[in-house]
């Protein structure tokens, strides 16, 4: 094995979160965080595959560069067919990308240097259909799905023949959806997420298969990803962040029956990504030796928060190799070349690992014929003949259904007639196997099974090799034929600790210097342990407080300490996406107040709350990286249990005590907040001074941001308090979410709060509202149902230099809804005066959202396109009411009620760049000298 580290794919020290080979191996795709926005790089190959090419400077390393994302970019994953590549990120977007015909290199936009991108790949779809961060995404086989998952608790089912239309959107999560996979012969996805389960779902009708949660209900804490992989025979499926007696492992789950009784043990923290290579294997022949018959398995690698990866082969009780230390933080993402023999890494440190196999270690991968008569013996069908919707239809998943299957067609026709029309034609089936039928050979295995006790209690069972099921296939370490050694199968209540080196792995671990090699062991849980599931309410989860976020920079690693290790950025406040609980109650009016008043029913609304942790730790974005940790329950004084709150920053770090369990920490630039169980809030500077007595919550506190000075908390009772409290001054007061969600079965997907200090909350329904403290209103500033968004026809109106001051919280909670003409073209039916009315509608709409939303830049920027727009379409009454509010009065009067500045920008100066656009249109000239001639008279007063 050879181990390489290409020091030049790299997101300029920010994080990688996601890597993907292309299917041809010429290239490979890194997903994570750019400078202001998210950033998806296609890289060579051919430099991390040969040294020489590595240092030849005339073959280019990076080949495109995209940075359309607006927010950090969590996956990446090409296409099976390799036209295209998709990308989930932070701004609730699916982008897919393909190649366009070469028309030279072009700069990236935003470099300092003189990069070039070599090849040309463009955003040819964005699906918009996520109220919440995109984390994982992935195609079916034969590209006829794509799937995307996000913290909105949803997995959206894309037709990829036809985007952007959705097949479904399965909903039952009720956590943070981190992680998919597809079954490789196509009748299933299972998904994986924060609230403790793992689902499967048929892809026939979209319909819940299973529900797995035993093997995850131990899970504290969370990881960033939940990558979950299905076998390339489709028998086995292995999870992220499983526990076993409070030990972190990856569960294995078996198709047939969906049992999980077994899984990978070793690792010292939660594994976070598990990769399937897509080969089947054989065991490698030695020259001249005669062909011994040998039984294929397979291989799968495992990433884990410990910096660690592991390698297994399904035919070993341990693993082939363990590299330890491999990167300074978690692992996020692997994928495996399509030979089988190459591997990359890649960590949230903001490197990548290569790692490269020989097939002396891995075995001589199974050839397309081989595999497809593997899957004709296990399903009834090759996957390499069967397309499509065929899939899940067609494929016979286990020996019970042939039987089944016979049964149904007996019943269908009696006579024996056959019945006509293409969509009775279902295949043949028979259920002999080498003229035995399937049920004599179950019988015999049952009776030919071996199970023996060991001296010190444990069972020794022999498994045998099925015909009808490639039982060694799967990662158990089972026998088969030619394999002489037993398992030993471990009690579940007895983890062995880690054994010794190895000589094989030793002499390995010589050829690469500073590698750790160590043994991991595969534990299969003793079936007279495993006791019955119990039952876990789908709606009661807490996910709440372990919901992450990725951090916008990252900090190099200070110590080698054990342990130490920067925890991922937790989405304050941010509340579970479950159902609110709504019920009924009679008010109650005081009879001296209102003696007349009738009773009425009322509903009152409930948001969920975090659930308490023992300890946990936030990353508080500010100039520098500042981490919050709490530790609640340090000690016990006089009754009182004390909880430790601590910050870090630069190296400078402080920390002070509470009297009650801490619920919620958060902070900003200048100032850190604090919430506890006894509904008490808790303000401090960045120093650790108090800035108030601790202010007495109304209800249980939902959420709780902070932004400069400003503090946002959303209570229980689903209400909503901002203070300033620099100024000590109330900018909201208990006001309450009920015009917003009455009526509806929204929930609040997400809320920040701006640096102006506006609230801003999102629905599960698409749409985003902020509380206007003058007005006292809420108001709409997104919808993604929008029809305005969808058909608005702007591209003309957009300069090159307008993308800088498209950022803003208006563009963060519209997700990039923006894509100026994204409809455009299947409107060219459309009439031209509806399609302006539209745009116009639409622009205006964005121009009154960045005024309330107190954004500069982004008032500046649809302001300058509202302009254009206007000029180009001839609307002269609009622009020059536009102009006329942008000088205001020449001569100074008492009674003038006009403003020269808003939102800190000069009226005049923005009149200044507008008149230029005016001044494009001939039609308009005499506006232009107008306004021109006013602008140089109030220059000269």
């Amino acid at each position: 094995m050879k181990l390489l580290k290409p020091s030049w794919v790299n997101h300029n020290g920010k994080p990688i979160f996601s890597v993907d080979i292309h299917p041809d191996g010429t290239k490979f795709a890194t997903g994570g965080q750019g400078e202001d926005s998210g950033k998806v790089v296609i890289w060579n190959m051919a430099p991390v595959l040969r040294e020489e090419d590595e240092k030849n400077e005339n073959i280019p390393k990076l080949l495109c560069q995209m940075d359309n994302h607006l927010a950090c970019v969590n996956c990446v994953r090409w296409s099976n067919n390799g036209l295209y590549l998709a990308s989930g990120g932070d701004d609730k977007l699916v982008m897919v990308w393909k190649r366009a015909a070469f028309i030279g290199p072009s700069t990236v936009f935003g470099s300092s240097s003189k990069l070039a991108n070599v090849e040309q790949w463009r955003c040819v779809m964005i699906l918009r259909n996520h109220t919440g961060d995109v984390m994982d995404v992935a195609w079916s086989p034969h590209d006829v799905w794509l799937a995307s998952c996000s913290v909105d608790n949803t997995i959206a089912i894309w037709n990829a023949r036809k985007f952007p239309e959705i097949v479904m959107t399965l909903k039952g999560h009720t956590g943070l959806v981190k992680g998919l996979t597809w079954d490789p012969v196509g009748k299933y996805i299972a998904s994986q997420a924060d609230d403790h389960s793992l689902k499967v779902w048929r892809t026939m009708d979209w319909q819940l298969e299973t529900n797995i949660t035993k093997p995850f209900s131990e899970c504290g804490g969370t990881t960033h990803v939940l990558r979950l992989s299905w076998s390339p025979d489709g028998q086995y499926l292995v999870s992220a962040h499983a526990m076993n007696n409070s030990g972190p492992t990856a569960q294995i789950i078996e198709r047939d029956g969906w049992k999980t009784n077994m899984d990978f043990v070793g690792h010292r923290k939660a594994v976070t990504v598990v990769k399937f290579n897509p080969k089947i294997f054989k065991k490698k022949q030695k020259n001249g030796s005669t062909p011994k018959p040998s039984c294929p398995y397979c291989c799968c690698a495992v990433g884990s928060k410990d910096r660690s990866l592991s390698v297994w082969l399904t035919s070993l009780k341990r693993p082939l190799v363990v590299i330890h230390d491999l990167f300074d933080k978690s692992i996020m993402d692997i994928t495996w070349t399509l030979n089988g023999l190459g591997l990359l890494v890649c960590s949230m440190d903001g490197t990548v690992a290569f790692l490269d196999f020989s097939q002396d270690e891995l075995g001589d991968p199974l050839n397309e014929e081989e595999k497809n008569a593997i899957h004709q013996n296990i399903y009834g069908k090759s996957l390499a003949i069967t397309m499509g919707s065929q899939l899940s239809s067609t494929i016979i998943d286990n020996p019970e259904m042939l039987k089944y299957q016979q049964e149904r067609q007996g019943n269908q026709n009696p006579n024996g007639a056959q019945a006509s029309g293409p969509e009775h034609q279902t295949p043949k089936l028979t259920n002999v196997l080498n003229g035995e039928s399937l049920e004599d050979i179950r019988k015999n295995l049952l009776k030919k099974q071996v199970e023996t006790r060991t001296a010190d209690g444990r069972r020794r069972i022999t498994p045998l090799l099925q015909p009808t099921h490639l039982a060694c296939n799967g990662p158990a370490a089972v026998n088969s034929i030619g394999m002489k050694s037993n398992l030993l199968l471990t009690s579940a209540s007895k983890m062995e600790p880690m054994k010794a080196l190895d000589s094989r792995f030793t002499e390995r671990s010589k050829a690469t210097p500073g590698v750790t090699i160590l043994w991991f062991h595969l534990r299969v849980k003793d079936s007279s342990s495993v006791k019955e599931p119990k039952v876990k309410d789908e709606t009661s989860s807490d996910s709440e407080d372990k919901i992450m976020a990725k951090p916008l920079s990252m900090a190099k690693r200070k110590g080698e300490m054990e342990g130490a290790e920067v925890v991922e950025k937790r989405k304050k406040g941010r509340p579970r996406k479950d159902s609110f609980i709504r019920t009924h109650v009679m008010s109650v009016l005081s009879a001296e107040k209102e003696p007349s008043r009738l009773i009425t029913p009322v509903a009152v609304l409930k948001l969920p709350t975090p659930s308490i942790q023992k300890s946990f730790s936030t990353q508080v974005s500010t100039d520098a990286i500042a981490y919050l940790e709490v530790e609640n329950e340090v000690s016990v004084v006089s009754g009182a249990r004390l909880s430790q709150l601590k910050w870090s920053r630069d190296g400078r770090e402080w920390d002070t005590l509470l009297t009650s369990r801490i619920t919620i920490a958060t902070g900003s630039s200048d100032i850190v907040a604090v919430a506890c169980e006894d509904r008490t809030l808790s303000v401090f500077t960045t120093c650790g001074r108090r800035l108030i007595p601790s202010i007495m919550l109304p209800a249980p506190l939902a959420a709780l941001h902070c932004s400069g000075h400003f503090v946002m908390v959303l209570m229980a009772s689903a209400t909503l308090s901002v203070w300033d409290v620099q100024k000590q001054t109330a900018l909201v007061k208990n006001e309450s979410l009920n015009p917003i969600l009455s009526g509806t079965d929204a929930t609040v997907s997400q809320s920040f709060l701006t640096r102006q200090g506006v609230a801003v909350v999102s629905l599960s329904n698409g749409k985003t509202y902020c509380f206007n403290s003058s007005l006292e209103t809420w108001n709409l500033i997104a919808d993604k149902q929008d029809s305005l968004v969808q058909c608005a026809d702007f591209r003309n109106c957009v300069s090159s230099q307008d993308a800088l001051g498209s950022m803003g919280p208006l563009a963060l909670t519209q997700g990039r809804n923006l894509s100026a003409g994204r409809l455009a073209s299947r409107l060219s039916s459309t009439p031209h005066h509806l399609q302006q009315g539209m745009t116009l509608a639409f622009l205006e709409k964005q121009l009154a959202s960045a005024l309330i939303l107190l954004s500069a830049s982004e008032y500046r920027h649809w302001l300058l396109i509202y302009a254009r727009f206007l000029v180009n379409e001839g609307y002269e009454l609009r622009l020059r009411e536009l102009c006329q509010d942008l000088l205001g009065p020449v001569h100074k009067s008492s009674s003038s009620s006009w403003e020269p500045t808003v939102l800190g920008l000069r009226k005049r100066d923005l009149l200044t760049e507008v008149l230029p656009v005016i001044g494009q249109n001939l039609r308009f000239q005499r506006l232009f000298t107008e306004y021109q001639d006013q602008l140089e008279l109030l220059r000269l007063k």
